[in-house]
């Protein structure tokens, strides 16, 4: 593995133990809690980054149509609903994460695919798979973030202060 896939791999594995640290010796109930006036809780936050994660580690190996294989539910992604808990949900990221490492070890950085057509991407615009993991990278430090501060709200622990 090159030095600069070695480090860029590096750098999301410690973003995502950030984020699976703000949910650390939390109850299913503090999980769900909304303690800011955002409507984000805890396990909605880890549903959320394993679906980006899902998405992208399709697109890195197949592009925008298997990016955009499985439906999304725009709505349901930011929070657990009443059948999925704190504990599956962080399982579910470490298969995706696991996955997404295998995909990224393996794909060529420097090659990539044409976005899908939708209106928050350039029309025509392609990404390499270096590009895929810089994006990963910025998607699961922000939220690693708001997470910090939900966490903060909620009993005053901090993950990352």
């Amino acid at each position: 593995m090159s030095n600069e896939r070695a480090e860029l791999l590096q750098s999301l594995n410690r973003h995502r133990d950030f984020l699976r640290g703000t949910v650390a010796d939390l109850t299913e109930e503090q999980a769900r809690l909304s303690p800011t006036v955002s409507v984000l809780q805890l396990g909605g936050l880890i549903k959320h980054v394993a679906g980006v994660e899902e998405r992208w580690g399709r697109f890195a190996e197949g592009g925008a149509d298997a990016m955009n294989s499985v439906p999304l539910d725009w709505q349901g992604q930011f929070k657990l609903n009443d059948d999925e808990t704190l504990e599956g949900t962080l399982k579910h990221y470490d298969k995706v994460a696991a996955a997404n490492d295998e995909i990224f070890a393996a794909i060529d950085l420097d090659s990539g695919h044409e976005l899908p057509k939708e209106p928050w991407f350039e029309p025509g615009a392609s990404w390499s798979g270096r590009r895929v993991i810089l994006h990963l990278i910025a998607e699961v430090s922000q939220h690693a973030g708001h997470a910090d501060i939900i966490r903060e709200t909620i009993d005053g622990k901090k993950s990352m202060g």
